[in-house]
């Protein structure tokens, strides 16, 4: 018998809807999906189901907020023919390869920008009408831009912004605005052009709004993508206030959100790799912030059991980024190791579908 792969957690309002009503799709009106670089690789099964398959048994209009990796996963979602393209996603994610130079254990951050770019390119390219336009799904690509002296990216600017950005965040969290704000790019109404509005109140933290267009759609995910030191910043965003642009999960790691959702659909549906909702990077060592708190009322956190990682993926682990260092010469036991977890993770997918048919408010645990 097969170890129970998946573990749901409910805020309190999220709990109340299920009991009397169970969860139908017609219900969801958020889903979020967090940074966390390969971990969100055991998302795929999941975004299938819930995008192939679930939720084109409804009509709402649903509200799709990504940062970095999870960016990537909505946009996709909002693709044509959504299956075969997250089936792409996750065949495009395992295999890259960014070999080192020799005498290093990583590449300059110049050159993985690049290769990204052009993967970016080679995914969306003559597609991004398709994202923009989709006739249900509102996409939001969050990033995170740089102020004072993170304005600009520079061998010295950059690891000093990073330190006081670091100091101010360990202050408080709405401190960290002085050094960073969130940005989001919002697909716009056909209509009147306008951006979506944000489907979260954005009190706390700098927050400014920008309509995500053609003209700057590969630059604003390539940005959300963008890990500081990893990756570099992206500048000259068209529509977008000036500066550098990076990686959404440096703000938001994993949205921690004061969502909105209509009462229509009030369910925000979250598939993520773990229990705690970590607000933003630089609060992984802050594990009091680690805590579920009223913005997440409204949430069902969709996720893999711990036990279950341990027991039943590769190392006992989920894929994470150290592994591009871990087998840096070595990229066909990475990409066999990450591909075994995947398959592996078809059972969270499985395991939903059944819970969905009859839903257990007995494995509905507390957020």
């Amino acid at each position: 018998m097969s170890i129970p792969a998946l573990r749901l957690y409910a805020g309190p309002l999220a709990r109340r809807h299920i009991e009397h009503n169970g969860l139908r799709p017609q219900d969801v009106g958020i889903i979020p999906a967090a940074a966390g670089g390969p971990k969100g690789l055991m998302l795929g099964p999941l975004d299938r189901f819930i995008f192939g398959h679930w939720l084109a048994a409804s009509e709402q209009p649903v509200h799709l907020v990504g940062a970095s990796i999870g960016a990537w996963r909505m946009a996709t979602a909002c693709l044509d023919r959504s299956l075969q393209a997250f089936e792409r996603l996750e065949r495009d994610y395992i295999a890259q390869h960014h070999p080192p130079p020799p005498g290093r254990r990583r590449p300059p951050p110049e050159a993985i920008s690049e290769v990204f770019a052009g993967n970016l390119k080679a995914f969306y390219s003559g597609r991004v009408a398709e994202v923009l336009g989709h006739p249900r799904y509102r996409l939001h690509v969050l990033t995170s831009r740089g102020r004072h002296l993170l304005h600009r990216e520079g061998s010295l600017r950059t690891p000093l912004g990073y330190l006081g950005a670091f100091a101010a965040n360990a202050l408080h969290r709405r401190a960290l605005g002085a050094w960073l704000e969130r940005v989001v790019f919002s697909s716009a109404d056909a209509a009147g052009g306008q951006p979506w509005p944000l489907p979260f109140g954005a009190q706390d933290f700098p927050t400014r709004q920008v309509a995500l267009r053609e003209d700057n759609f590969m630059d604003a995910l390539q940005a959300s993508c963008s890990i500081p030191f990893v990756l570099r910043s992206v500048h000259g965003i068209a529509g977008a206030p000036p500066g550098a642009y990076w990686d959404g999960g440096i703000t938001d790691y994993h949205l921690h959100l004061s969502y909105q959702p209509p009462a229509s659909a009030p369910i925000v549906l979250y598939p993520h790799f773990q229990r705690a909702v970590v607000p933003g990077w630089l609060d992984k060592p802050w594990r009091a912030r680690h805590r579920a708190s009223p913005a997440l009322d409204a949430m069902l956190v969709l996720a893999p059991d711990p036990q279950w990682v341990r027991d039943t993926l590769p190392d006992g682990k989920l894929p994470d980024r150290n592994d591009f260092t871990r087998f840096a010469h070595d990229p066909a036991g990475r990409m066999g190791r990450w591909s075994r977890a995947v398959e592996s993770a078809r059972q969270l997918a499985d395991e939903f579908a059944g819970w969905l048919q009859r839903p257990d408010l007995g494995r509905v645990e507390p957020l």
